[in-house]
């Protein structure tokens, strides 16, 4: 029988498998379910012992299921329930409790009797040691020699209709009726007692931990060199890209440095005169700028464009939200009218401009501040020399580059105020040239940050009237809008009614997403006015509410909200001089996972730090996506575990680039074959 090709469709290779189900996780080909890697490996030679006490990481059991049953679990929720026995012959030394809710199907799966393979983490439910929806596997008659026991075991990721246990008897069998040395790899040169078809077997079924981790490293290695030759390929590519240079001496931004009532820092001019070397060169410029919540760059950004401006260009920025761009267009507006120099709003709700007359006799400002709308408006009569985009995060790949693509090579910089991890800035952002704003303005004030448990409330409620009645105001955020079914956690709307009793005879009002434009403009302006003393809100103030006098942020269920965007919130205070505060209030079921996670922002300010915590505690996978890249997607490698790989394979694409720029030589044919399959992707994405 000859051997599958990878590109061999699955119906064809084995017609028995369930190739619907197979689709639904992006598999068609042999070669894709062959790449479909084991996201980890029981090692099932030997299993844990059943724990006395809850643990912080998860373990792998065998057992004997010895009592089932079904509860309600708050009133609405359904809990099915299994004890688990550890031994043999009903001799059972422990046993622990799993339960899953609101999963059905699970009563008729597991009965009595059965031996099963749990993985999840145990926790502590007063006397009782529980495992919440814990994996779990149902233990057939298997044979010593079988796939499924005695070994280091795969355990892959699986779907509707398809088990682990089913992915590993095909992963077993098309191994051995594959040509592995057909598939597409593009490492010019594997690493010495290794070669990709080893690796591959390997990395499936591995004979031992040490052979494992061999295979894994060379396989990671070789991902994190295509997408490394990728990154690098296109910076090169923009860099060849002729532009034109868009930076006069400099006089209008010193005019606008000298009515600040303060002085930029040594960061901020720093990254200014970086930022201007790149306008004065002839080349496109493709610059991120980076800086933690607070830092100044949008007075960075103002000085970007007011260079651009003095040399005959118009500018333009582009915000995620209504309320950032309408704070962005207020502060331009006072800051530039006395300049000379017409601002413009657009955005989707409003749109108006200063009262200037427009600089080239048409229909164009100088400087136009805009949300999403401005990827659909019509092409101006003379295009943006310079594009910021503001809290670049929040817009997908594609929506830059259709923002850019409306202009004629501008220069583009980029902001965030999510500090980046260095491996991640490597592969997300390695296409562009960094800057980073690594000094927090010395007016800002101090701001300390306090995890406290819901049973402290009375006292954070009289701190927070003796902080209004000293003349300050506060936030109080809430994770949800309204009350939910599916989430325990308390809700702006049903709250702000206690609030404005707590807080009497001082204004409270209420500020969510759900708001029409009008209503939402109008509460800000009144907060910013100093007319409320209290906002109760959701997270829509996330970004682009400053208000200096604001000093306390107290967040309800903080538990249930990301490390970033905890830190994004808290950087609502401390915009001014006073000491400010952020209390993280979370309840008494927050568990170790939130409140480890509520610990770091006590012990620091510092968004850099957070970043790395939050990266390491959540994991790559969830901080990076396609859809904000336009990169593709990790298959084995992980930015956190494996980031000395990704400096090597940084250097080796570079080295390439640098001896065979057109990617001639033999050696060279997999990546470049590699880069031509995911440009085509990228630009069918965008068509």
């Amino acid at each position: 029988m000859s051997l599958l090709s990878p590109e061999t469709p699955l119906q064809e290779a084995v017609p028995h498998l369930r190739v619907a189900a197979l689709r639904k996780l992006g598999l068609h080909t042999v070669g894709d379910l062959l790449e479909h890697y084991p996201r980890r490996y029981e090692d099932r030679r030997k299993f844990d012992a059943f724990p006395d006490v809850e643990l912080e990481n998860a373990v792998c059991l065998r057992g004997e299921v010895i009592k089932t049953s079904v509860r309600r679990f708050g009133g609405w929720r359904k809990v099915f329930e299994i004890v688990l026995g550890e031994g043999e012959n009903s001799l059972f030394s422990r046993t622990l409790t799993c339960r899953w809710f609101n999963l059905h199907y699970l009563q008729k799966m597991l009965v009595t009797g059965q031996t099963l393979i749990i993985y999840g983490r145990p926790k502590a439910r007063g006397r009782q040691l529980l495992i919440d929806h814990p994996e779990f596997e149902v233990l057939e008659s298997d044979a010593e020699d079988s796939i499924h026991l005695n070994r280091i075991t795969p355990v892959y990721p699986a779907g509707e209709g398809i088990t682990p246990r089913m992915l590993r008897g095909w992963m077993h069998r098309l191994l051995n009726q594959t040509d592995l040395t057909a598939f597409p790899g593009c490492l010019p040169k594997w690493p010495h007692g290794i070669t990709r078809e080893a690796a591959l077997r390997s990395l499936h079924f591995p004979d031992s931990l040490k052979m494992l981790e061999t295979a894994r490293k060379a396989l990671v290695l070789e991902e994190f060199f295509g997408l490394q030759t990728l990154v690098c390929s296109r910076r090169t590519y923009r860099h060849a890209v002729p532009g034109v240079a868009k930076c006069a001496s400099g006089a209008l931004w010193e005019r606008c440095l000298a009515t600040l009532p303060f002085r930029p820092t040594h960061a901020q001019l720093r990254v200014i005169e970086e930022i201007r070397e790149d306008l004065a060169a002839p080349r496109q410029m493709n610059r991120l700028l980076q800086g933690d919540v607070g830092s100044g760059k949008t007075l960075v950004a103002l000085a970007a464009m007011l260079l651009a401006v003095e040399a005959g260009h118009s500018a333009l920025l582009m915000a995620p939200t209504q309320v950032l761009a309408d704070q962005h267009y207020s502060n331009f507006v006072r800051l530039l009218e006395p300049l000379g120099i017409a601002v413009a709003l657009k955005t989707s709700g409003r749109q108006e401009s200063s009262s200037l007359p427009l600089f080239d006799g048409g229909k164009n400002p100088q400087i136009t501040v805009g949300t999403h709308a401005l990827l659909y408006e019509e092409q101006a009569s003379s295009p943006p020399g310079l594009i910021v985009i503001d809290e670049q995060h929040k817009f997908g790949v594609m929506q830059r580059a259709r923002l850019i693509g409306k202009a004629n090579v501008p220069d583009v910089l980029v902001m965030t105020a999510t500090p980046i991890p260095r491996t991640l800035a490597h592969t997300v952002y390695g296409d562009l040239d960094v800057s980073v704003i690594d000094e927090v303005p010395a007016h800002r004030g101090r701001i300390v940050t306090a995890v406290r448990e819901v049973s402290r409330l009375d006292d954070i409620i009289r701190f927070l009237r003796g902080e209004i009645e000293k003349g300050r105001q506060v936030y109080v955020v809430y994770p949800l809008i309204e009350e939910s079914e599916k989430f325990e956690a308390k809700a702006a709307v049903e709250e702000v009614g206690r609030w404005r009793g707590l807080m009497a005879p001082h204004r409270v009002e209420l500020l969510h997403g759900r708001m029409a434009n009008e209503e939402k403009e109008s509460t800000i302006r009144d907060f910013r006015a100093g007319k409320i003393a209290a906002l109760i809100s959701t997270t829509v103030i996330e970004v682009g509410v400053d208000v200096p006098n604001a000093n306390v942020m107290l967040i309800e269920n903080a538990e249930r909200f990301g490390l970033a965007q905890l830190h994004q919130l808290r950087g609502r205070v401390g915009r001014g001089e006073h000491k400010s505060w952020c209390i993280l209030l979370h309840s008494a079921k927050a568990g170790l996972d939130g409140l480890k996670k509520l610990k770091v922002l006590e012990q620091t300010t510092d968004g850099f730090r957070v970043a790395e915590e939050d990266f390491r505690m959540r994991g790559p996978g969830e901080l990076v996506g396609t859809a904000q890249t336009g990169l593709p997607g990790f298959k084995i490698g992980n930015l956190l575990r494996d980031a000395a790989l990704m400096d090597q394979a940084r250097v080796l694409a570079l080295n390439t680039l640098q001896t065979d720029p057109e990617l001639l030589l033999p050696c060279h044919q997999g990546v470049s074959a590699y880069l031509r399959r995911h440009q085509e992707q990228l630009l069918a994405a965008s068509a």
